[in-house]
């Protein structure tokens, strides 16, 4: 007798995401058995959108909650798995690789997130992304807890499933509204929950993503105090603070830190890309050293970044530093090096 094959449904909570909803739907559809979404009070026409994609729309006043709103979506859908997803990300690629991965045991499923943003201003380097490992594949029976950037609670063992999920939910035109209703959120919990660790690093990310660093390299000093030995979160924060601590006048307190870190990291490429840029920082500070000291450390950076390649591996990776974004940090400096040496 043949065994049924499990039941796989894309579960989506949804407000006002007609701009993006098509593009998720469409791309989760041919791999799943079913679609379920929940509407928390769209007014555009994303209802109307996602019915047209085959999905079952249900609806809920917002309860100011995102894991009671997931586990809401995940009672509906009543599957053996549940691929959880947003409106704003998309499958990219390894869709096919969900059928085969879920007939095996129950454990979760940490997918690749690879979120695009905009720099912070005009530039001739390519626009970077990060990628995240998120537990997103959820066996039957595994909910959240936690009013914002919730978390699945579960014992059982996280696995990495060669799944990629593009999401462009944090470049400027979306992440505005996000900021607004993200911060106070956080900060309501952060009041429950002081030395909470992992809410002080998402307020630190609220903050860079306002591009308010002086206070985003707070927010991440006081989460990398209380951050335990092994946390998944580890190196993104590091790499975070350190870029924060460079973007709000504190690169000599930042390179201090490096100097710390740099024996737990030497296969980082994002640890050695920003420290490059560290260097760069010391040495429009300390001009005096600029040629014998900062400009020749800030190329062995770069350089160690392309000796390491990509590690897509590694929590808060930036796309290209182990590649086409150092390489153009290489290319400029050698640029300037040539126009100080003809001169």
């Amino acid at each position: 007798m043949t065994a049924t094959p499990p039941r796989i449904v894309a579960t989506l909570i949804m407000r006002n995401e007609a701009r993006c909803i098509r593009r998720c739907l469409d791309s989760v559809r041919p791999y799943v058995d079913a679609i379920v979404v929940l509407d928390t009070g769209s007014t555009d026409d994303s209802v109307a959108i996602a019915q047209a994609c085959g999905a079952q729309v249900h609806h809920l006043d917002w309860p100011d909650d995102f894991a009671a709103a997931r586990n809401h979506v995940l009672a509906l859908a009543d599957a053996d798995w549940n691929l959880v997803i947003d409106a704003d990300e998309w499958i990219a690629s390894g869709g096919e690789a969900l059928r085969s991965w879920c007939d095996g045991p129950p454990r979760l499923g940490a997918l690749c997130i690879r979120s695009s943003f905009d720099l912070p201003q005009p530039s001739t380097a390519p626009a970077p992304a990060t990628r995240s490992w998120i537990a997103r594949l959820l066996p039957r029976g595994v909910r959240y807890a936690g009013r914002i950037h919730e978390q699945p609670q579960s014992d059982l063992l996280v696995e990495r499933i060669d799944l990629l999920i593009d999401h462009d939910g944090y470049e400027d035109a979306q992440a505005a509204a996000k900021r607004d209703r993200n911060t106070p959120m956080l900060l309501a919990e952060l009041s429950n929950d002081p030395e909470n660790p992992y809410l002080l690093y998402q307020l630190g990310k609220e903050a860079e993503s306002a591009r308010d660093y002086p206070q985003a390299a707070i927010w991440y000093e006081q989460a990398a105090a209380r951050t335990p030995n092994g946390a998944p979160w580890t190196h993104a924060l590091l790499i975070r603070r350190l870029h924060c601590l460079s973007q709000s006048g504190g690169a000599e307190e930042a390179m201090v830190i490096a100097q710390d870190e740099i024996a737990i990291w030497p296969d980082s490429p994002d640890f050695f890309f920003v420290l490059g840029n560290l260097a760069m920082d010391r040495a429009l500070a300390d001009p005096a050293h600029a040629l014998t000291e900062w400009l020749p450390l800030a190329a062995t950076a770069w350089e160690r970044c392309l000796a390491i390649g990509e590690r897509p591996d590694l929590e808060g990776s930036v796309e290209g530093r182990g590649s086409h974004l150092a390489r153009h940090n290489l290319d400029v400096l050698r640029q300037q090096l040539a126009l100080l040496g003809g001169g």
